[in-house]
């Protein structure tokens, strides 16, 4: 259920291009969706924070503050802005900037200069994947009146609960951000197989992968990060060159699939 003040379709712009923002604004508009810019990085922290919006469109280039600082500030928080959706305008051909925006936690990227219907396409797969957690929380919450719960996923000392959206290794939480959580749940489904880019962006990022996309390959990297070695100190997810990544089965799982609930 959505709150009054934090409707599904609200977005804030935090762009120093005020006739960029105006169209863009008009164009969300025509598209049902609400949106608000703001033109420098100071203001557009303080709206982020307070939890008025669904999802932000970032800018790396800012007066004051620049994107990745704001970026950093919604991340290192412990409210609800430390999991808001972020989709980072980069400059195109820029990858150092895309790279360095996704590995500060932001969900998506897309380059300038970019196509009103690219943007909001971007968006609605973001929002679609916001809209689910808080979905997750109140199946998980009613199941046992509705319908059994559903059992969470597990392979070694990981456990990926689908219901909650909470991952935990050796029953430690770990903070994933809803991209990253998507995508590790569809390595886990297929544990042991290799699952190629292009189904990846389907699936965990609801979009086509695009030339030269380092999106999945950065999301991918963070993912190792945060998730450490398996229990016996081998590699959890290996890149299959030129086509995409698996997620490793422990030695002593070989030749078992991971049982899908």
């Amino acid at each position: 259920m959505e709150t009054a003040n934090k409707p599904a379709n609200r977005v804030l712009i935090i762009d120093d291009d005020v006739e960029l923002c105006e169209l863009v604004t008009e164009y969300l508009r025509r598209e049902g969706m609400e949106a608000q810019a703001i033109h420098d990085g100071e203001s557009g922290t303080q709206r982020a924070l307070s939890g008025d919006y669904a999802v932000v469109v970032l800018d790396v280039m800012l007066p004051g503050i620049g994107g990745f600082e704001v970026l950093r500030r919604l991340r290192g928080g412990n409210g609800a802005a430390a999991h808001l959706p972020v989709l980072m305008l980069t400059a195109r051909g820029d990858e150092v900037d895309r790279v360095l925006g996704l590995e500060l936690g932001a969900d998506d990227y897309l380059p300038k200069p970019f196509s009103s219907r690219e943007l909001v396409a971007r968006l609605r797969a973001i929002l679609r994947r916001a809209r689910s957690e808080p979905a997750a929380a109140t199946e998980a919450a009613t199941s046992h009146i509705t319908a059994p719960r559903r059992e969470p996923l597990r392979l070694d000392d990981l456990e990926l609960d689908t219901a909650t959206r909470e991952v935990r290794r050796n029953g430690t939480l770990l903070e994933l951000t809803s991209a990253e959580f998507d995508l590790l749940e569809v390595l886990l489904r297929a544990a042991g197989e290799i699952v190629t880019r292009e189904t990846i962006a389907q699936s965990a990022l609801g979009r086509q992968l695009m030339p030269y996309d380092r999106s999945i390959d950065v999301h991918i990297s963070n993912l190792r990060r945060k998730l450490g070695s398996d229990s016996r100190g081998g590699e959890r997810i290996k890149a299959v060159r030129g086509v995409g990544y698996i997620y490793a089965r422990p030695a002593t799982e070989q030749g078992r699939r991971m049982e899908d609930r």
